[in-house]
């Protein structure tokens, strides 16, 4: 191997980590982001009524603000993938702020889930009111979602400041697709010189045809 080929191995094993850590960093916050989404769409609450009805509430009732939030992040991640080296950390915070959002948004409803199936509890009964609502609660039980949003929320967080830290390192876009401009030198002013040369090689200087000629044939003398 030559001196050339060992630097310009090293320089690409050099490269790998930046690389490898922007698509698994993207990868896995897409993951969780669709993972959040899953989440929100699930049954978090098992409702047993004072009449002995079983309420299933899911986690569009009990954390409403659950699926902009993991669609913001989805959107987020995207832009990643073609966001420059400034933009990188600003993406990378605003995802942490987003994880922040879904474990506030989880913890709220695991802390108070009378008060976050609230709202499926008076369309199924009728009845308004917290404390009204909550007589009628027999029984409720979480189902795994809420916890599942929860760590997904603080894995995004996590993610987010991951983002930070490395974005700066992280290779650019693609330039396969953009177009390229090459400037090419104007032709030269052909000289007696040239003309001399072209004689000598059996061709006619003044040939109006010839494609390397760029001087004007009438104003020659």
């Amino acid at each position: 191997m030559t001196a050339a080929e060992h630097v310009a191995g090293t320089d690409e094993t050099a490269a790998r980590p930046p690389r490898r850590y922007k698509s698994r960093i993207i990868l896995a916050t897409a993951v969780i982001g669709v993972l959040t989404l899953i989440s929100w769409t699930q049954t978090w609450f098992a409702i047993v009524l004072s009449d002995g009805a079983d309420l299933p509430v899911d986690g569009q009732v009990g954390a409403p603000a659950l699926s902009a939030l993991a669609l913001t992040s989805l959107v987020l991640v995207g832009a990643l993938s073609i966001a420059g080296p400034f933009f990188r950390i600003v993406f990378g915070i605003l995802q942490s702020l987003i994880g922040v959002a879904i474990v506030f948004s989880a913890v709220l409803a695991v802390s108070a889930p009378v008060s976050a199936a609230g709202p499926a509890i008076s369309e199924a009964t009728g009845v308004a009111g917290e404390e009204s609502v909550a007589e009628l609660v027999t029984s409720i039980a979480l189902t795994p979602w809420p916890w599942v949003a929860l760590v997904s929320g603080a894995l995004i967080v996590l993610l987010g400041l991951a983002i930070v830290v490395t974005g700066r390192s992280w290779p650019g876009a693609t330039r396969k697709y953009q177009t390229t401009t090459r400037l090419a030198p104007a032709a030269a002013q052909r000289t007696s010189v040239d003309d001399w040369d072209s004689l000598s090689g059996g061709e006619d200087p003044t040939d109006p045809a010839d494609p390397t000629d760029s001087s004007d044939p009438a104003g020659r003398h």
